[in-house]
């Protein structure tokens, strides 16, 4: 925070003053909050330019293409790190010692299953039903099987909620994929680590088990770390604003869940594998290179640059090691969605149009080839992401929880009819 100010000038009302803070980095931001006092709003429409809160968890700057989980570069975490201490790391503000790792790790690997009245609950959705919206459903349930932690005033009640969380999301995003092929249900295994149990319970039956490959956990771990948070996103920004109506933590996260469903947010990766089955064949990717080059053309090249990042995803560097390992592990370099994919990725890197406009692979290219490759059916790959994203919303929402806050109120600026008299259905 600094002591700067800012003059507001507007013709019919005096100067109003405006304080200006300054985070540990990152642009300044003005504190508008006198002009309701005047009778004005701001007019910012999808929040671009508004700071809705205060926060010391995630930091991005798009423009250099870094992105800090508690101040710690995210390639790092990937490389160095694993998803369950960076969920405490982002729960807790530092990273674990071995002792509190090992604590975290064994209390999340003992709250993996779900209640058992849970398995029944599956029964009340048609087997076609989108994982997406089982999971939210499910998700939102869970505050009538675990009454024990609603208190949001409590820390220990906030603690409980988001181990459960945390540790069951696995679980029930396995179920929602069995339940649609009509396999039964896997419990999950403790003896395996956070995502190597997360593949068990997708690909084992109780028939055959086999075990899982160190390589695809790793990549499966590297997908988790790389969506555990991205700051304040459409559907973080959902979760604190039903939190700040003090709603309990399930009912929460299952808005969040919904917010990712859309398309223009978590479907990205599901969006770069429809664009390679729409492409088909080798042969024809200069056609389509051609019509992603040409501005009256519709078509767009999914997975390559990024809203938030103009320079280059910062997570893409890891997700490309991870997906070249996935491919050469399972042996898949001559699949013909994949070998479009690395042909694409081939022609992103060289090709002058791409490089001018920074149109790098991000994250969700290299994630959607992994999951296909992975053998995840498209219409997983948001609930993989929420469940990789759940630690990230859990944060925001403790994070506000846990200090005065303010039920979310956005204002408007009205277009619509003024004051007008009600007029009998014979007059009008």
């Amino acid at each position: 925070m600094t002591d700067k100010k800012a003059n507001l000038s507007i013709d019919g009302h005096d100067p109003i003053e405006l304080p200006i803070y300054t985070g540990t980095i990152g642009p300044d931001v003005v504190d508008v909050g006198k002009l309701t006092g005047q009778g004005l709003f701001t007019y910012d429409p999808g929040f671009v330019s508004t700071a809705a809160c205060e926060s010391k968890i995630t930091y991005i700057d798009g423009d250099k293409g870094i992105l800090l989980h508690r101040g710690y570069p995210i390639g790092q975490l990937a490389e160095h790190s694993d998803y369950l201490e960076t969920c405490y790391l982002l729960m807790h503000g530092e990273l674990p010692t071995q002792e509190q790792k090992d604590e975290f790790v064994d209390t999340i690997r003992h709250h993996t299953m779900v209640h058992d009245q849970l398995f029944t609950f599956f029964n009340g959705f048609r087997r076609d039903a989108h994982p997406m919206a089982i999971m939210c459903g499910v998700v939102g349930a869970l505050s009538a099987f675990y009454h024990d932690s609603l208190d949001i005033s409590d820390e220990k009640h906030r603690e409980v909620a988001a181990i459960r969380l945390i540790a069951k999301m696995p679980t029930l995003a396995a179920m929602s994929y069995k339940y649609s092929i009509g396999q039964p249900f896997m419990f999950p295994d403790n003896s395996l680590d956070y995502s190597a149990n997360f593949l068990h319970m997708m690909f084992n039956t109780p028939c055959e088990r086999k075990e899982i490959s160190p390589t695809l956990s790793r990549a499966m771990d590297r997908i988790f770390t790389l969506h555990a948070d991205h700051e304040q996103n459409a559907s973080t920004s959902t979760v604190r604003l039903a939190g700040s109506t003090g709603a309990n933590p399930f009912a929460c996260i299952a808005s969040g869940i919904a917010a990712l469903w859309g398309p223009s947010h978590g479907g990205a990766n599901e969006a770069v594998l429809e664009m390679l089955n729409e492409i088909g064949d080798e042969k024809h990717i200069d056609t389509f290179i051609a019509r992603a080059k040409d501005k009256d053309d519709s078509f767009r090249l999914m997975g390559f640059g990024h809203r938030v990042y103009k320079n280059f995803d910062p997570r893409a560097k890891v997700m490309k090691e991870a997906a070249d390992e996935v491919l050469a592990e399972l042996g898949l370099e001559n699949d013909p969605l994949l070998k479009i994919a690395k042909r694409l990725e081939q022609i992103a890197l060289e090709d002058e149009y791409f490089i001018e406009r920074k149109l790098y692979p991000n994250v969700d290219f290299y994630s959607g080839i992994i999951l296909k490759a992975l053998g995840i059916p498209t219409n997983m790959f948001t609930v993989i992401f929420a469940t990789g994203r759940t630690v990230g919303w859990l944060a925001h929402w403790h994070e506000m929880i846990s200090g005065p806050y303010r039920i979310g109120r956005p204002r408007q600026l009205y277009t619509g009819s003024v004051e007008r008299d009600f007029l009998p259905i014979d007059k009008r």
